[in-house]
């Protein structure tokens, strides 16, 4: 038996215990003298086999084998009842579950994009750690960041690094076994597994698995039976040195409804954040996608090129989205067929960018500004997080937004991770009334303020 399931019987028998102690179904000094000497030597979906040492300990579990079977089904939380089954270690049946044949095809990862690399990965300030560590997985798996775990806002690049690891390690070996999938698709599978009865061998084959890559974790959550499949497969494999990649949108600790042993082990690995593009980043990926097109710097103003890269750094999807549009309006309405023009782009783009006329500023700007001023990142003043030094440049953020950009509260809750109206103007509110009582606060604001218009 390997380690990682010798562990995880342990951990599930543990817990089995605490369930009995807690509920005190069994008197404790029963539990003391004969159910914490037996081990759980086997677990599969339908059974559950007990290791006792002697004849006494035995007969005395077998006879409350009703109340083992009840904790077995609440700590697993499963629907249907278990067969529970004791054993000594003389009589222990020679074979505990048959070996599943499956055709490997059955569960095959999903599609890697060949395309997706580490060579047009475009890097800058914003994602230059996360790089570097998929980078060092992707050369190295298994043996410095395990788990490695990218966080950020959706279209930041996450999924490229997780093809671009997949992408490397079968370029160096292609007898790998690489698989990809996204939380949702993950889920399905262990549905359907369980449906056709081959759960056992759908964690067979991950079992055999060297690199796992798993997107967008945070939609695993809620769902209890497939914590417990991912759970068991991500214990075979982090104990056999099989490299794990997970990407999210938020911090292990920040996603909800996941299980306290999975985010532990997720916050033991590596946890790296991407952040939305500087203007230069931003610059340099717009050059790549405009190279792509095949086009070149010279058919594009660069006036036209700033333009873009400014006002549409949120993600490097908008960024896509911003020239395709631009692409298409040059070729339906600037009938010249020549250099892209500035005022092309500024008619193309009319009312799409998230700046203020009167300013300038988007409320990148401004996050980044209040960030560099508390020594904090992006990505920290637009998470869910609560501590108080990162709240309150967040509320300072919302704050300047407001007056700088005059933006609704809507559009500004979208720029600060979803957050409803509500809660922006609530934000505000507690910034005015902060400046009026605290003078250092004031300052404070004050100096940020100098600094963003500058």
């Amino acid at each position: 038996m390997s380690q990682g399931r010798e562990q995880y019987l342990i951990e599930v028998w543990n817990q089995i215990l605490q369930y009995l102690y807690s509920n005190r179904n069994i008197e404790p000094v029963i539990l003391d003298n004969f159910y914490s000497t037996c081990s759980l030597y086997e677990l599969t979906e339908e059974k559950a086999i007990l290791l006792v040492p002697n004849i006494v300990s035995k007969q005395i579990i077998q006879s409350q084998s009703d109340i083992i079977n009840a904790a077995f089904i609440d700590v697993l939380k499963k629907d249907t009842p278990m067969i529970v089954e004791i054993y000594q270690k003389s009589d222990i049946p020679p074979v505990i579950t048959p070996v599943q044949h499956f055709d490997e095809t059955e569960f095959q990862s999903m599609p890697i994009q060949k395309e997706r690399t580490f060579d047009n990965f475009v890097v800058g300030d914003c994602n230059r750690e996360s790089q570097a560590a998929a980078l060092a997985c992707a050369i190295n798996p298994g043996k410095f960041f395990n788990p490695l775990f990218i966080y950020g806002n959706s279209g930041l690049g996450k999924t490229h690094l997780l093809m671009a690891i997949a992408n490397y390690v079968l370029k160096e070996d292609p007898t790998k076994k690489v698989y990809y999938t996204e939380s949702l698709k993950f889920v399905e599978n262990v549905v359907n597994a369980i449906h056709e009865g081959k759960i056992d061998a759908f964690k067979q084959y991950l079992y055999s698995i060297d690199l796992f890559l798993v997107d967008d974790i945070q939609f695993l959550a809620g769902k209890e039976k497939s914590h417990e499949i991912f759970f068991t497969i991500y214990n075979e494999l982090v104990n056999n040195r099989k490299q794990i990649c997970i990407a999210s949108d938020r911090q292990p600790k920040e996603i909800k409804g996941l299980e306290d042993r999975l985010i532990s082990r997720f916050s033991s690995g590596l946890s790296v954040g991407i952040d939305s593009p500087e203007f230069e980043t931003s610059m340099a990926i717009l050059k790549m996608k405009i190279k792509q097109n095949s086009y070149g710097m010279d058919d594009v103003e660069p006036e036209a090129l700033a333009y873009i890269a400014s006002n549409f750094s949120g993600n490097v999807r908008d960024l896509e989205g911003a020239w395709n549009r631009v692409l298409f309006y040059a070729i339906q309405f600037q009938h010249d067929g020549g250099v892209i023009q500035f005022q092309t782009v500024m008619n193309a783009l009319k009312n799409q960018a998230v700046v203020s006329d009167k300013t300038g500023l988007s409320p990148k700007k401004i996050i980044k500004t209040v960030a560099d001023y508390y020594g904090l990142t992006r990505q920290q003043i637009t998470s869910k997080t609560r501590t108080k030094n990162i709240a309150n440049a967040r509320h300072i953020s919302i704050y300047l937004c407001r007056k700088l950009l005059d933006l609704p509260y809507i559009k500004i809750g979208d720029e600060f991770g979803g957050r409803d109206h509500s809660t922006i103007i609530s934000a505000c509110t507690k910034v005015e009334a902060q400046i009026h009582k605290d003078k250092v606060f004031a300052t404070a604001v004050e100096e940020i303020e100098k600094q963003i218009i500058i």
